[in-house]
This record gives C-alpha cells, structure tokens and sequence, in this order.
C-alpha cells in the first residue's frame, strides 16, 4: 500500500476470518496469507472487506490515482454489476490473498458481502489463494507456479 514503511508487514482483522491467518512473504507476490491451523473443506474463512463503492466510483477513483496506467497491484472485488468492494481502504487483511489457476479458496456473494470458502481440505501453514477472474479487457500476467496456469489472471 502506498506510504508503507520498509519492513511493513500487514496483518489479519480476526473480526473477519473464521480461522486462525497470518499474512507472510509469498512466492507469488510480495505478501500472502497462510492458515495457521487445519482448514475444513467447504467452510468460511474470511470476508473480503473494505469500502463498498459504486462501480462508477471506483471508476472514478481508478482514473484519479492512476491516471489510465494499470497498477502493479489493485485491492477490489466486484460485489454485483454495480458494486465493488475497495479493500486498499478498511480491508481486513484478505486483500493479501493471492490468485491461483489451481485455488483452494472460492468466492461466495451474498448479501453485500464477498466471503471466502475452502474448496478441499487446507493444511497448516499452506497459502491461501482463489482464482481472481479478471475481466477479459484486463491484461495481467499470472505468477501462480500451478501446472496448469492459463499465463494470465483473466477468465477462462
């Protein structure tokens, strides 16, 4: 996140996460987040959170910091067609969440709220990670080390 101190490590709201996390260094991009303890399939393990902005104002906001050129990072998550979570501004932590072509983590909307679920059985110590399913219009390469990574975080 802009403005960050050398050495920042960010941490984990446990408000949120229904299991013990902890955000560390990842292989796949700067930080990641790790589950501290054994985590059952098909459960809640944390909500995406931040400010809920209109897509128009996200939009908007984009343009401003931006000024047209991608960012390396970007910490959102569309909520509905015309909703989009912000997580730079009041996350929880599940922003650190890496994308994955193989994730053991999928996401549920519901009720204004991205929640985050196990897809199979994670081990203690093992990166979190979900399919982030960029719009086509995006250009963004993966990193994910998965055998069977499409090269890029787009759809299928």
């Amino acid at each position: 996140m802009p403005g960050r101190k050398q050495g920042f490590l960010p941490s984990i709201n446990p408000r949120f996460a229904c299991f013990r996390l902890r955000v560390g260094r990842s292989r796949k991009d700067r930080f990641g987040v790790y589950a501290c303890e054994v985590i059952p399939l098909g459960r809640k393990v944390i909500e995406y959170t931040g400010k809920v902005l209109s897509l128009h104002e996200f939009n908007r906001e984009f343009e401003r910091k931006y000024h047209g050129r991608p960012p390396r990072r970007l910490y959102g998550m569309s909520l509905s067609r015309k909703l989009v979570v912000d997580a730079s501004r009041q996350g929880c932590g599940a922003e650190y969440i890496n994308h994955s072509c193989e994730p053991n983590l999928f996401v549920r909307r519901h009720g204004g709220h991205a929640l985050l679920f196990s897809l199979r059985r994670i081990a203690r110590g093992e990166e979190l990670c979900y399919d982030y399913q960029l719009p086509r219009g995006w250009k963004a390469p993966c990193r994910c080390g998965s055998s069977r990574c499409r090269g890029m975080l787009n759809l299928r």
